[in-house]
């Protein structure tokens, strides 16, 4: 017999995001996976309007697709609703939102705060 879960996007429960440690302001997220100790798996983030991420690196790849709303990256990119991005190990940055948005994240490895 198979084991599953099955989650109804309509109905999630959001706690404060401290994947860091301290719950970031504006932030929180939904895990449907995820494993804070080895930091693989998926969670739905998010992201009330002017709420900005800590600054990170990856150390496995993250992928995530925009459900709702804008992410704009450090470097001004922005990413919109039906984006699916990728970021490969090594990569550093911080996102914010000017109006909130909602993201399905897939991480494979733990981000260090730099």
């Amino acid at each position: 017999m198979s084991k599953r879960k099955i989650t109804d996007p309509f109905n999630l429960t959001f706690e404060p995001f401290d994947r860091y440690g301290e719950p970031i302001p504006g932030m929180s997220w939904h895990k449907v996976s995820y494993n804070s100790k080895n930091g693989l798996g998926t969670y739905i983030l998010k992201m009330e309007s002017g709420a900005r991420s800590l600054r990170h690196e990856h150390t496995g790849y993250e992928e995530f697709l925009i459900l709702d709303g804008k992410l704009i990256d450090s470097d001004g990119k922005i990413f919109k609703k039906g984006d699916l991005v990728t970021f490969e190990p090594g990569s550093k940055h911080s996102s914010y939102t000017k109006d909130g948005c909602l993201v399905l994240v897939f991480m494979r490895g733990i981000n260090k705060v730099i």
